[in-house]
């Protein structure tokens, strides 16, 4: 099969390096730097520099693809979607983007395509949890903490990107929504922080961030549904003081003749300050509880996940667990596993029989543990 990656970036490159060992992948990027980068990792890549927001180009440059995957910035994600189902090609996309992907289903039908979105850690493998769950008992409650850190705490952020950092400004400010005894209850990112001791770890700080997106749609009947990130403590007041002091304004300011919004400018800094650099020791965790009754007893799952960066490779743990989740993503597709057609959310894809187990063997062949644990 003839796959399309677009985006070549930290995750993106994971994306290809693992489908290239399946498929005949082809990788498109506006950086030439990030297309060198991939290509020294597998030569049979083929590889394109692009400006992915060139959408009138879609059609010649996916016009012998087989299949898509996105993997660009969250800002350009919708219409990169909307643009790969208009050219009538299946596609599994991990871009983080604000706006509904669902309102993209009726499209996506109408093209005979499927359309696999948030197909990464979180959302994605914690949505694949839930649907899993859900086919098998009466969920009234569902809790995700999830986060990326590096081993060694250097001040002030004590955080490293694994990803664009516009991306993550935008999980900091984006309101954040969960689910409270069945009404969908709106707060601010970064709010109702708590202190978690992880084994192994130490103690993390908890913080909303918008991360249910679907499930708030979907998994309505769940009257309880709440999903918060991880940092080191200290983080979260290190970002409100930028917030207050306008660093993430996206009102054009006048600085030295020219036009900026401070939010591009904020990104840009942080680009080289939370930049992950090949050797940085990092791991990503994931916690995932899912709770409530089974043929009328109580029954809770416990999902855990910790995974740390691939030295043998170099990809970073947020690469592999949000990457690998992806291409799993694609082989459901491939073997026949799923073949809707429509826009569809990981937990739907999740309470099909035989997908969640699929994509949790997948991630074990390439050392990605899933403990589960049944009470």
């Amino acid at each position: 099969m003839r796959i399309t990656v677009l985006g070549a970036g930290m995750v993106g490159r994971a994306i290809a390096l693992d489908l290239a060992n399946l498929h005949e992948v082809v990788s498109l990027d506006q950086s030439v730097e990030a297309l060198q980068k991939l290509a020294s990792g597998n030569p049979s890549i083929r590889t394109q520099q692009a400006n992915l927001q060139d959408y009138s180009s879609y059609r010649e440059w996916l016009h012998e693809t087989d299949l898509v995957v996105s993997a660009v910035p969250g800002f350009m994600g919708y219409k990169t979607l909307e643009t790969v189902i208009r050219c009538g090609k299946p596609v599994v996309d991990i871009s983080f983007f604000p706006e509904d992907a669902l309102t993209l289903d009726q499209l996506a039908k109408e093209k005979q395509v499927t359309a696999i979105v948030d197909c990464g850690v979180a959302p994605g493998l914690s949505n694949l949890a839930l649907g899993y769950c859900d086919a098998r008992m009466q969920v009234e409650n569902f809790h995700c903490m999830v986060g990326g850190l590096p081993k060694e705490r250097v001040w002030p952020f004590e955080y490293k990107a694994p990803f664009s950092p516009i991306d993550v400004l935008e999980e900091y400010s984006r309101p954040a929504r969960y689910v409270e005894q069945g009404r969908i209850v709106t707060r601010p990112a970064l709010s109702d922080p708590e202190l978690i001791d992880f084994p192994g770890i130490g103690t993390l700080e908890s913080f909303n961030t918008d991360g249910l997106r679907s499930i708030l749609y979907t998994m309505r009947h769940i009257p309880n549904m709440k999903e918060k990130t991880l940092r080191y403590p200290g983080h979260i007041r290190l970002i409100e003081a930028l917030i207050k002091s306008g660093f993430f304004d996206t009102t054009e300011r006048m600085v030295n003749g020219q036009r900026i919004r401070p939010i591009d400018a904020t990104a840009s800094i942080l680009f080289d300050q939370w930049k992950l650099d090949d050797n940085d020791e990092e791991f990503t965790v994931m916690k995932i509880e899912v709770s409530g009754t089974e043929n009328g007893k109580d029954k809770k799952f416990v999902f855990d996940i910790y995974d740390e960066r691939d030295k043998a490779s170099g990809i970073s743990s947020m690469s592999r667990t949000t990457g690998y989740t992806c291409t799993a993503g694609v082989q459901l597709i491939q073997n026949g596993l799923f073949a809707e057609k429509g826009v569809y959310p990981p937990e739907l894809v999740g309470r099909k029989e035989g997908c969640f187990d699929f994509i949790r063997q997948y991630l074990h062949e390439r050392a990605v543990q899933i403990k589960i644990t049944e009470y």
